[in-house]
């Protein structure tokens, strides 16, 4: 069965919607360059500042052994971020246009809600991250900080003017930059690499190593990515049939894959980096700054440079994708357009007000406690971005050919199954009854939904 690509009233990002040209009759190699991109600005989500956090203290606390769990998460964040890619493609719709299209328009809005939420929280690691790591790198204060990340990705969004390709190229170099500092780092900290590769296998040491997984697990994959995602991959003009939206898939496919397993290499570098100097030491890690404090006597200064570094690149690089993702979901949710430094502008002050008060009254600590509650909040938002993902893939009425088989729906349903459990576990381990009368509450709801959508 031949798929029909739909033509959307309005298009994903209009302003670079096709723009990259790709060279036909090319070698592999320049095919290769000119899909590479997408899945690097994905990919910065899943090595944000507010993954750090779980990483440091699950090495600080059980050395290599929750290696396997990282590559878990990765492996399932790889198979969403691939349907994705295909639904913009096969589709022509990003993931918030397709929910607009073919939900009620009250579930499209609570959808869209939802997902401002989680971008949101999202905002607040990356305000986080960012300003202390220029606390770390420049003594500036975290308040001052906080309040230079609110304005510094105006001047990084006004790259697009230049084109598309000029933003993933900054992405992708500061992807690549958090991935040398850590290169730099796992060579100084001399890692056993025999029990490197033990921790591939699966084990639980204990049930507060079950519970580190489980928060490794829920916040590897955002949200906000499969919106973009499922954007950006419609800013490469491919031949409009069918060889060309099978060139583009297997290619969006090979660039998903490559820039996932960046992203895997830098949270097993977290990981690894704390294993081998934090506890060997028996000091258990949680906050950033802390890590950094204890570098410096351990491996010296130049590790703890490289480290803040890092994390400063995470939380620029992060920034960017998330203004993107938020102009991606308000447009195809309720197809309203809003200049993207307004849309900056409000989202990034919903953000700082919690970072700020947070850091004024505890006076520069806690960073970490606003780490996990901002991936507890993403926690809640995924399952209302994986399931109707999942619905739309598997339709065969919507994808032709190209929706999922029998072994990928299974495949695809369990991981949405397990990310939601994970989640709902993690949310009442972390605010304890009131989490779970909350989790019992987004289960009802979302059944009810699935029952009034499908009717």
């Amino acid at each position: 069965m031949e798929v029909t690509r739909q033509a959307s009233e309005q298009v994903s990002l209009p302003e670079v919607h096709r723009s990259v040209p790709i060279p036909h009759g090319a070698s592999w190699w320049q095919k290769l360059m000119a899909f590479a991109g997408p899945g690097f600005m994905v990919s910065v989500g899943y090595m944000d500042p507010g993954n750090w956090a779980t990483d440091l203290e699950g090495g600080s606390k059980f050395g290599y052994r929750l290696i396997w769990v990282i590559m878990a998460s990765n492996l399932m964040a790889i198979f969403l971020q691939t349907l994705c890619a295909r639904l913009g493609l096969v589709l022509g719709k990003d993931l918030a246009q397709a929910c607009r299209a073919y939900y009620r328009k009250p579930i499209s809005v609570a959808l869209w809600l939802t997902c401002e939420v989680a971008i949101i929280a999202c905002d607040l690691a990356e305000v986080i991250g960012s300003a202390v790591a220029l606390n770390l790198l420049f003594r500036i204060p975290l308040v001052w900080g906080v309040i230079i990340t609110s304005l510094d990705v105006l001047v990084l969004l006004g790259l697009m003017r230049y084109g598309f390709r000029k933003l993933e190229a900054v992405v992708t170099s500061l992807v690549f930059t958090v991935a040398a500092c850590f290169v730099v780092n796992i060579v100084w900290a001399r890692p056993e690499w025999g029990g490197v590769l033990q921790g591939f296998r699966p084990t639980l040491p204990n049930a507060e190593a079950l519970y580190i997984s489980l928060g490794i697990l829920g916040a590897t994959v955002m949200p906000h990515n499969l919106y973009l995602h499922s954007s950006i991959v419609q800013t490469r003009r491919t031949l409009q049939n069918e060889s060309g939206l099978k060139q583009a898939i297997r290619w969006n496919t090979c660039d998903t894959v490559f820039a996932l397993g960046a992203a895997f290499f830098v949270n097993a570098a977290i990981l690894v980096l704390a294993g081998s100097v934090f506890h060997r030491q028996s000091v258990v890690v949680k906050e950033l700054a802390e890590a950094h404090q204890m570098l410096t006597p351990l491996l010296g200064g130049a590790s703890a440079t490289a480290f803040a570094i890092a994390l400063l690149a995470s939380g620029q690089s992060s920034t960017i994708t998330g203004t993107l993702a938020g102009q991606i979901v308000m447009e195809g949710f309720l197809k309203v357009r809003v200049t993207p430094w307004i849309r900056r502008i409000v989202t990034r002050g919903l953000a700082i007000v919690p970072a700020l008060f947070m850091i004024v009254a505890k006076g520069g600590s806690g960073t970490v406690d606003l780490l996990v509650l901002s991936q507890v909040v993403l926690s809640m938002q995924l399952s209302f971005a994986t399931f109707p993902l999942l619905m739309f893939t598997s339709d065969s009425r919507k994808m032709g050919e190209y929706a999922n088989p029998l072994w990928a729906k299974v495949l695809g349903y369990a991981i949405c199954l397990v990310i939601a459990l994970l989640n709902i576990y993690l949310l009442q381990q972390t605010i304890g009854v009131v989490g779970v009368g909350i989790a019992m509450g987004l289960v009802a709801g979302f059944a009810g939904w699935v029952r009034w959508v499908s009717g």
